[in-house]
């Protein structure tokens, strides 16, 4: 038996966004808890030169959707959230969750030969097939962000485990 392209891309998005979601809740609770400033959290960067907590929960998001999107031959959608505050980024995973929980598995069907265009009209162009875009690009970048958002939880003392990270499944 052969894996669809649905099913190796939107249940792992949507199980790792909802663990994601929760982790958030988590640290939420915590700020709330120990009186920090939640932009404390929020804004918070391993390096400086790394996006901040906020920025990792968007390309995180972004990834789920586009590559959903492309592979199941739909427009990619803009969000237009401020991703301010933990509720805005919930409201982000919530808005990522309902779209690729909305297409049509039977939409994926030959997407690992699709061709898909990545940075269409710009020198940085790429054309690439869909297996690869998956496999080999789409979720190592999505996990990539979701990584990185938990590692700055922990760092900052959110009590989360590995159970946190990997969620339902």
């Amino acid at each position: 038996m052969s894996l669809s392209m649905h099913a190796a891309s939107v249940p792992v998005f949507k199980q790792m966004l909802a663990a994601l979601g929760g982790v958030l809740a988590k640290a939420e609770a915590h700020a709330t808890e120990r009186k920090i400033d939640p932009a404390a959290l929020l804004q918070s960067r391993l390096f400086p030169d790394m996006f901040p907590l906020t920025r990792q929960v968007q390309v995180a998001c972004d990834f789920a959707t586009s590559v959903s999107a492309r592979l199941a031959g739909e427009e990619v959608p803009a969000y237009e959230g401020g991703d301010e505050t933990f509720a805005d980024l919930q409201q982000r995973i919530a808005a990522t969750l309902a779209f690729i929980g909305g297409l049509d598995a039977a939409r994926f069907e030959g997407s690992d030969q699709r061709e898909v265009v990545l940075r269409p009209g710009t020198p940085k162009e790429r054309s690439i097939g869909g297996q690869a875009y998956l496999l080999a690009y789409g979720l190592p970048q999505f996990f990539f962000h979701v990584t990185t958002a938990y590692d700055l939880l922990r760092h900052n003392g959110v009590e989360i485990g590995k159970k946190d990270y990997m969620g339902s499944y």
